[in-house]
This record gives structure tokens, C-alpha cells and sequence, in this order.
């Protein structure tokens, strides 16, 4: 697969590269990334045609909008596809008075949920305003799930799609964005939001993988019906398949559990078999996907990025794909690389 591979986004005028640039490391999740990295990253994913970039007010309390729009500023703004996303408002405040777990150093702003349609009317152009780029391309609702909220979701989702979405659904009359949808953790939210409104695309994060493919049930077949766009990220389930099953392994981030290293145990004995390194058969197999036509991916490094990149059009036969069903490893629907 090639990283600058245009692909139609669902139903909608637009094409993203089947790579797409994840923005939130940039926002110092966990660390801090200085300003030369953070811009030598982006270059570096232009040169190599990548002309997705997706970002949010919530990563580093909008340093990583900050970041992603000084990067882009001068390239020609019909050249790429840009997405953020709405839900949080950023309010002004003295840094030591903010929580900025799990980001660092991060931009002084607190976070503020916020799902009303004024409160999102008003994100949508601040999110312009920090990125000093005239569109976004594609706006989600962010963070309305289980994962984000726990008990109060149900509220949350209904507060959403009440304010939210109709705020949304104007600009996008309006012709101001071109795709609405939602961005979460969970796909049975994107399910029932496609099942309730009129959605042209997913950002699902991590709950379509080499490890999890349930969403094959229900949720990505409508998708195909509807002609809605699924952008996947978290292909690597926060890092199992990235490192392997070694000693410390995450998935979903957490210690991974006995089960889940045993089965990528058993993926790997399948990659050595055919030569073909673990993440890049996780990173291949999520665009496979006809309802995928875009994997998203946040790296600290312009090494971890080139890697990335390596591994995404790193040569795998159809035997391996075929050898992982046979085996009880990949679910016989599951769609893959030609």
C-alpha cells in the first residue's frame, strides 16, 4: 500500500491520503515535543505526500491546533484535507491554575466541555482562529462516549446530538465544512449516531484492528450502506501491536492481559513465517476496510513517522492474510489488502 494513495472520503467531495497525520502527540501527551520536531514531523509527512492532518482543541489545550496550523500556513490550502473537531470550549487561565494531565507544557487554557450549539458555533471558530487557516475540511463531535464520560453518557450523547450536531448540520448547509460526524472510542456510539442522524463520517479509535473487529457486526456494514467514511486510529491498540507481545505490552492502555498476548503471539509466529513485521500487516489491514479510507497516526519522532510509513508499504502477500483466517486469527469477513 502507498502512504499518498488518494481515496474518496465516503460519500462526500473530498479525497484524503490512505495515511493520514494524527496530530496529538504534538499537543506533549505524555512529554513534551519541542517546536523544531513538531514542525520537521509535518514537513517530513508532506514531502511523503500525506495530505490528511487531524487535530482538536484537546490536545495540549489547543497547542497541537497552534502547532499543526503554523506548519501548514503557507502550503497551498487546496492541497490537503484538514479536520478538528467540537465539544471542549478553551478558556483563558494562568498555567498553574490548569490540570493539564496528560499533556505537557502544554497551551494555558482549561478545557471546558461543551455541547450547546453556541458553545460549539464559538469552537468551531476559535478552532480557526488558533490554526489561522481560513476552513476545516471535516469537523467531529469529540469524546462523547463511555470511555470519555462513563455514566453520564447517555446525557452527554443526547446533549450532543441536540446542540452539537444541529450546529454541525448549519455550517455544513452553509457549505462552511464539507463532512460531519463523530469522533470516539467506542463503535457502538458511532452506530447509534448513524442511526440517528444523517452522518458522513467516523473517527473510531482503536476498535477496528488486527486484535478487534466486532464493529464488522453491524456498525461498518451501515456504514457502507450510508455512504459513511470511517477514519481509523489507534490501529496498533495503544501499542501491543506496535511493540509486539513483549513484557509490558499495552493494549487499549493498559497492561495487556494473558489472552490478548497470546493471540498476538500467535500473529506474530504468522508474520516470521511470511517476513512481514507486525505492525505493518496492523497498519495495512485497517484500510482494507472499503468503509476506511484513511488511517490516522500520532508519532513523537520523524524516525517513528518514516518507520510508519516504511511499515505501511511493506509488501504482504494474500497468503498471509488468507493463513490468519485459516488459523482463527482474523475473522473470515474481514476485508483485506488485495
Amino acid at each position: 500500500m502507498n502512504p499518498d494513495t488518494k481515496n474518496k472520503f465516503g460519500r462526500v467531495d473530498l479525497e484524503v491520503t490512505a495515511f493520514g497525520f494524527g496530530t496529538a502527540p504534538i499537543g506533549n501527551i505524555f512529554r513534551e515535543i519541542d517546536e523544531a520536531t513538531s514542525d520537521a514531523m509535518i514537513q517530513t509527512a508532506w514531502d511523503r505526500g500525506l495530505r490528511y492532518f487531524d487535530t482538536a482543541p484537546m490536545y495540549g489545550h489547543g497547542l497541537a491546533e497552534l502547532r499543526t496550523g503554523q506548519s501548514l500556513r503557507w502550503k497551498d490550502r487546496d492541497d490537503f484535507v484538514l479536520s478538528s473537531k467540537v465539544g471542549r470550549r478553551l478558556v483563558p487561565a494562568k498555567r498553574s491554575s490548569i490540570d493539564f494531565a496528560p499533556w505537557t507544557n502544554a497551551a494555558p487554557f482549561n478545557l471546558e466541555f461543551d455541547y450547546t450549539y453556541d458553545g460549539t458555533m464559538r469552537a468551531f471558530e476559535d478552532s480557526l482562529q488558533r490554526m489561522a487557516l481560513e476552513r476545516m475540511d471535516i469537523c467531529f463531535i469529540h469524546d462523547i462516549d463511555v470511555f470519555t464520560r462513563g455514566d453520564a453518557q447517555p446525557e452527554v450523547f443526547k446533549q450532543a446530538m441536540d446542540g452539537c450536531w444541529k450546529a454541525l448540520e448549519s455550517l455544513r448547509d452553509q457549505g462552511v465544512v464539507k463532512a460531519i460526524g463523530v469522533g470516539v472510542n467506542e463503535w457502538e456510539v458511532c452506530h447509534e449516531a448513524l442511526k440517528q442522524r444523517d452522518v458522513d463520517c467516523f473517527l473510531l479509535a482503536g476498535r477496528y484492528t488486527l486484535l478487534e473487529q466486532d464493529s464488522l457486526n453491524a456498525f461498518l456494514p451501515l456504514c457502507e450502506e450510508r455512504g459513511a467514511a470511517v477514519v481509523v486510529g489507534g490501529g496498533f491498540n495503544s501499542g501491543i501491536l506496535a511493540t509486539g507481545a513483549v513484557e509490558g505490552a499495552k493494549y487499549n492502555y493498559a497492561p495487556a492481559p494473558d489472552d490478548i498476548m497470546a493471540k498476538v503471539r500467535k500473529i506474530e509466529a504468522v508474520c516470521a513465517e511470511y517476513n512481514v513485521p507486525l505492525p505493518a500487516a496492523a497498519l495495512q489491514f485497517v484500510v482494507a476496510h472499503p468503509a476506511v479510507p484513511s488511517f490516522l497516526a500520532g508519532t513523537r519522532t520523524v524516525e517513528q513517522l518514516t518507520k510508519n510509513l516504511d511499515w505501511f508499504s511493506h509488501p504482504i502477500p494474500a497468503e498471509f492474510w488468507a493463513d490468519l483466517k485459516a488459523k482463527g486469527l482474523l475473522r473470515d469477513d474481514a476485508p483485506t489488502p488485495e
